[in-house]
């Protein structure tokens, strides 16, 4: 680890000439850095290529900049604003929620709080440190804990519920167990002993916390000063409320049933199943009681859960909302760092089009900050598209450390980097769609308003130790450069924005090398674009896979929910397998009728880490009609070079398959060479497991190039393999994979037929 630590963000991916950009930018162990703008060419370090390539650009936003250490406020939780203090009644109160924890004992955790640590005032309805149920009371100078004796059960549903008499000053605790069929880990057949029921005295009446109430957390201070939400719960919480008085033990037990408490008691009662739509949910959570104190969530607590009343029969939470009032909450759910400022810049009105970092130097540390520079109006024939939301699943990816078996999965050992060890060291900078959370939930939601280590130039994966996502498109954008063509550079971010309109002024379209996660909208204008006369060169492989949402105007933030079949690192619960963002249902494109097969003629079929392959044309590859995309190329065999693993076609690797959609007038061009059996075939494809499925013997298991013409003059070429782009730059870039790709390009800009 390096002793200075600096890193950023960008507030935007994607900018135009004269947008406003922000860097936020922390530091530990100095107060300065030096800090310039430079445009990216290449990544990759590795001596077989050109190396890493900057360029220094002359602006405004260069120069030393004074930094800090910025902390984040990590966790999911519903910030209850209450300006009134109406929620801590003067006299006797009842608190109450559905709960399903997932992680009780490992710490103080709050449900349903208006509760100061630090100040010792409010109320908190919680989970003690030993995994008890708990009130917290305090008056400013006294607190109390009272705690049930019996400790909650993970991933069972409960009705909770403390009481507090003003009369008596007694406090009375409820816990029972909600549990049917399908709801929690067990079943009802299993004999219960979580339940308890406990009463207890207090020495003073509590006094109202100023500070909103929350959902899954308490209030808190930190070791400067600064307020934090602290006690973060893990786990769902269902319908819950506040009443005035006591509750008796029958109308807790009819509410556990699926009642209501007497509605003229309420002070108030969030309806968690409220404000569901076919287009999904919101993170505001609806008050029905008199005073509207409705709660917004931070970090994005995770709607279209299920709730404390799911009995299995609908998977969808379209068909039954008021069974979906589970909102799942994480203490390491992270969305928006929400650092200040450290630099605000306008983008001069005539700097190019292409990828920008602000480069951070101090000491001999060093970092970028990457953001993309689209054109005012497209200015080139060719775009290349940045896959940023495959950036984004991706984005801080842990599972390398994390999870058991890696180095059998990749076939190479651990080669761990300062931004590995700089990960573990900092769980505040958030996780990828890769990994789980602290309680084993997926995460499914990934923003890039905090740091990615991923999203770096020289950035080097440690399960492989090669370039991926990012750092290995880079080897397409110094190809681009190379061949002297004019392109400009966009992102997902826009097409999903825009549709069509972001790619139908472009003659061309390139894709990077691992297209992998893709919107509706991103997916219909993409098909649109082909049928409409466009061309598109997909340089990747598993491209156009699964399925992820953005809401409108929240570029940074994506969901995806891993479900049924896919090579997936986690699998959504039964019951919530619908994107809350917009409420069509997750897993991969294929299970939705859309295999990408139909659109680029290739398809998902293996992924292997050991080593790549060259390939071998095929006898389509010497049809007149397309024999010209080999012109220069005299090897029968080519492509035994490239960054990624020393082949052309590896890592992970698609195939033409016509059963699977591949146009029938599609051009077999090219096939791989045999692949190792550290190379299987993709899981959603195996019915039932048998030996033979491995590379040396599964004929599946093989990348191919094809190419076919769509109407309206339409074409698509695909390489079937990650590891093709990183082939281009190999031999200063005078290479077969190369020479292919660039016949390729120039065939797609001239007008009329590809052949």
């Amino acid at each position: 680890m390096q002793a200075i630590l600096l890193t950023g963000y960008c507030d935007r991916l994607s900018v135009k000439p004269g947008d406003n950009l922000r860097f936020m930018v922390s530091a530990e162990g100095t107060t300065s850095a030096a800090a310039h703008l430079v445009r990216l060419i290449h990544g990759d370090e590795n001596p077989l290529g050109p190396g890493f390539v900057e360029q220094e650009i002359e602006a405004s936003c260069n120069g030393p900049l004074q930094v800090t250490r910025q902390d984040s406020q990590t966790g999911s939780f519903v910030e209850i604003p209450d300006p009134d203090a109406q929620l801590l009644p003067s006299g006797s109160f009842t608190v109450y929620a559905y709960v399903w924890p997932t992680l009780p004992g490992t710490g103080p955790q709050g449900i349903l709080t208006q509760w100061s640590a630090a100040e010792h005032t409010g109320f908190g309805l919680g989970i003690n440190a030993k995994g008890c149920l708990a009130l917290w009371l305090g008056d400013g100078t006294h607190s109390a804990e009272i705690a049930a004796a019996t400790p909650l059960v993970a991933r069972c549903w409960y009705l909770v519920a403390a009481s507090f008499d003003a009369a008596t000053r007694q406090v009375t605790l409820y816990q029972e167990p909600v549990i049917n069929s399908w709801n929690s880990l067990v079943s009802p057949l299993v004999p219960r002993t979580d339940t308890c029921h406990h009463s207890e005295d207090v020495a003073f009446q509590p006094r109202a916390c100023a500070r909103p109430a929350l959902l899954a957390g308490y209030h808190a201070r930190r070791e400067s000063g600064d307020d934090v939400v602290a006690g973060l719960y893990n786990g769902k919480i269902d319908r819950c409320g506040i009443q005035r008085g006591v509750l008796t033990r029958a109308a807790l037990d009819l509410l556990r049933a699926g009642g209501e408490p007497p509605a003229a008691d309420w002070v108030a009662r969030w309806d968690t199943a409220a404000g569901y739509t076919a287009q999904g949910i919101g993170d505001r959570v609806v008050d029905r009681g008199p005073h509207g104190l409705h709660g917004i969530g931070r970090n994005r607590p995770i709607r279209a859960m299920t709730g404390f009343n799911w009995t299995g029969r609908e998977d969808c939470f379209h068909l039954a909302p008021e069974r979906y009032g589970g909102i799942q909450f994480n203490e390491d759910a992270i969305i928006d760092s929400a650092w200040c400022p450290t630099l605000e810049w306008r983008v001069p009105a005539l700097l190019p089009s292409g990828v920008y970092a602000l480069r951070l130097r101090a000491g001999a540390t060093e970092d970028h900050l990457v953001f993309f520079v689209r054109p005012t109006q497209p200015q080139a024939a060719i775009a290349m598209l940045m896959p940023t939301a495959s950036y984004l699943a991706y984005a801080n990816e842990r599972s390398v450390i994390d999870a058991p078996g890696v180095e059998v999965v990749t076939g190479h050992p651990l080669v761990l980097y300062d931004w590995d060890y700089q990960l573990a060291a900092h769980p505040e900078w958030g996780r990828s769609s890769y990994d789980h959370h602290n309680d084993g939930a997926g995460v499914c939601y990934s923003s890039y308003l905090r740091p990615i280590m991923g999203l770096r130039p020289k950035h080097r994966m440690a399960a492989t130790n090669v370039p991926w996502q990012f750092a290995a498109d880079l080897s397409i954008v110094w190809w681009l450069e190379q061949q002297g063509h004019g392109y400009d550079i966009i992102t997902d971010e826009d097409l999903h924005r825009e549709g069509l309109a972001c790619l139908a002024p472009y003659r061309v379209v390139l894709n990077g090398t691992h297209s992998e996660y893709y919107s509706e909208r991103m997916l219909d204008a993409t098909e649109r674009y082909v049928a409409e006369g466009g061309r598109l060169m997909y340089l990747g492989a598993n491209g156009y896979y699964w399925v992820v949402a953005f809401r409108e105007e929240e570029p940074w933030c994506m969901e995806i929910r891993k479900l049924d079949a896919g090579s997936r690192a986690w699998q959504a619960a039964p019951g919530e397998h619908y994107l809350a963002t917009t409420g069509e249902k997750g897993g991969i494109w294929r299970n939705r009728g859309r295999p990408p097969q139909k659109l680029t003629g290739v398809g998902f079929t293996s992924e292997g880490m050991d080593q790549s392959r060259p390939y071998r044309r095929m006898p389509d590859s010497h049809d007149p009609a397309v024999s010209w995309a080999f012109e220069g190329v005299t090897s029968t065999v080519f492509g035994d070079f490239g960054l990624g693993l020393n082949g052309a076609a590896g890592l992970e690797i698609d195939r033409y398959d016509l059963s699977l959609g591949t146009p029938p007038n599609t051009y077999l061009l090219a096939s791989s060479e045999p692949f190792s059996d550290a190379y299987p075939h993709v899981s959603e494809e195996i019915m039932f497991n048998y030996p033979g499925l491995g590379g040396t013997q599964d004929f599946q298991v093989r990348a191919d190039v094809t190419l076919f013409a769509a109407t309206h003059a339409g074409a698509v070429f695909s390489t079937g393999s990650i590891a093709w782009g990183q082939a281009l730059p190999c031999h200063a870039g005078r290479n077969d994979i190369s020479r292919i790709t660039a016949n390729v390009l120039e065939r797609f800009l001239r007008p009329g037929p590809i052949y």
